[in-house]
């Protein structure tokens, strides 16, 4: 298979969003169209849908995005698991996934109506007028709104994710505040919210991180501190390029990743959402239970170390890339990182043909990968080579993300099931 040509401006946009900015994106209805008699056909046109809209009409937390790919896509893959007598599986299955993701996607972003009705309009022109269409549509409207339902309050609003958070008295190892913004702390509120699959949010919390005094510890701080530092004589080009690849949100770089997996599957319209719908269920709960430890352990970020620590301490030391406004343990992008290769390893499989890659935060770059976990150990690098994480977050981040997936593949037949 040819390597599949990445759309940097998709990418860009969905990047651009997460920050809270604004920006156009193309009409829904220019689209191409495809055959709805082409297996598949219509989730990957409804994948590039729910990732305009993200893009257009986002929320401004990472995680609120993510529920509600995770909400729109359970909803698809539940009206089309099971077709009813009677009707023909292709065409009741491809406006039932239609039906579904067009109705979360108005419910969740309702200023892209007019997009998303025209979207879906296209979609049911293509399927022949008729009972299978019929009731693929009202399946697809009925598990949406049950979905919706079974997803209020569930905390995962942008107010509640960034729920107050008390800084800490100043003590060694102990988060603070950050340079240059010494901003309040973000994401407090995700360990508070409802799972869709974990039982609770600790249900996978890390151990503690390596101790101060330990080697392992001190390991780390020398790493970082040489080969994150913003005026670092160490780092190469290369590990500059990979930090600066891997700076943007990850919810935004693995939307082609995903993008490529539910293209290449040989599967209909059906298998394509559930991979879909599994892989965001699991980065949602991800982000819970990152959230979980990294609240539980409150660990310092290296900036804060490095300037004030006793170990070499170096006030004036600074970061290649800004600190984010939160706990060092784990690193919440190779969380994200460990728990997508995961779904897509057990899903997808390991290994796929060449695919490029670009990132709005690397402009002019394009890199080509053949496995899912090429992307997870770019990742790991990326947050030291940046100057805002110690290996440690970062190794540890791959392993709650692995079992935060390991979970949500253990209970998909519940996950799945028609409400």
């Amino acid at each position: 298979m040819n390597p599949l040509r990445s759309r940097p401006a998709l990418v860009a946009l969905g990047a651009t969003a997460l920050l809270a900015a604004t920006t156009a994106v193309p009409s829904a209805a220019a689209t191409p169209t495809r055959s709805a008699a082409a297996p598949g056909a219509v989730a990957l046109d409804w994948y590039d849908t729910t990732a305009e809209t993200i893009a257009a009409a986002g929320a401004t937390t990472q995680v609120t995005n993510s529920r509600t790919w995770a909400i729109s896509w359970l909803a698809a893959a539940r009206a089309t698991r099971a077709v009813p007598p009677g009707v023909d599986r292709g065409d009741y299955q491809a406006a039932a996934l239609a039906s579904a993701v067009h109705d979360g996607l108005v419910a969740l972003a309702p200023a892209r109506t007019e997009q998303l009705d025209a979207a879906l309009q296209q979609t049911l022109d293509a399927i022949p007028d008729g009972e299978s269409e019929d009731k693929g549509v009202a399946a697809g409207a009925r598990q949406a709104a049950l979905a919706l339902k079974s997803r209020e309050g569930d905390g995962l609003d942008p107010a509640s994710v960034n729920a107050p958070y008390p800084v800490p008295a100043p003590a060694p190892g102990e988060w603070q505040p950050t340079p240059p913004a010494y901003a309040p702390a973000t994401q407090y509120g995700n360990r508070l919210a409802k799972p869709f699959a974990l039982t609770s949010a600790d249900q996978y919390r890390l151990p503690a991180p390596p101790s101060l005094d330990s080697r392992r510890y001190k390991t780390d701080l020398a790493e970082v501190r040489t080969y994150g530092a913003q005026d670092s004589t160490r780092r190469t080009a290369h590990q500059t390029e990979t930090a600066d690849f891997w700076l943007g949100s990850s919810l935004a770089l693995y939307t082609e990743p995903l993008r490529v997996a539910v293209d290449r599957a040989p599967r209909s319209d059906a298998e394509r959402a559930e991979l879909v719908a599994l892989f965001h269920v699991a980065l949602v709960d991800t982000q819970i239970a990152t959230s979980d430890s990294k609240y539980a352990y409150t660990r310092w970020r290296p900036v804060t170390a490095i300037r004030t620590g006793s170990i070499a301490q170096d006030p004036d030391w600074t970061p290649l890339h800004t600190t984010p406004a939160h706990p060092d343990y784990p690193s919440g992008h190779t969380t994200y990182s460990g728990a997508a290769e995961g779904v897509l390893n057990a899903l997808a499989g390991p290994s796929t043909a060449p695919f490029e890659l670009t990132s709005p935060t690397a402009l002019g770059v394009t890199r080509t990968y053949t496995s899912w976990h090429e992307l997870t150990a770019e990742n790991v690098d990326a947050r030291v080579y940046s100057g805002i994480h110690t290996r440690s977050a970062d190794e540890a981040g791959v392993t709650l993300g692995r079992n935060v997936a390991g979970q949500t593949l253990r209970t998909a037949d519940r996950l799945l099931r028609a409400l």
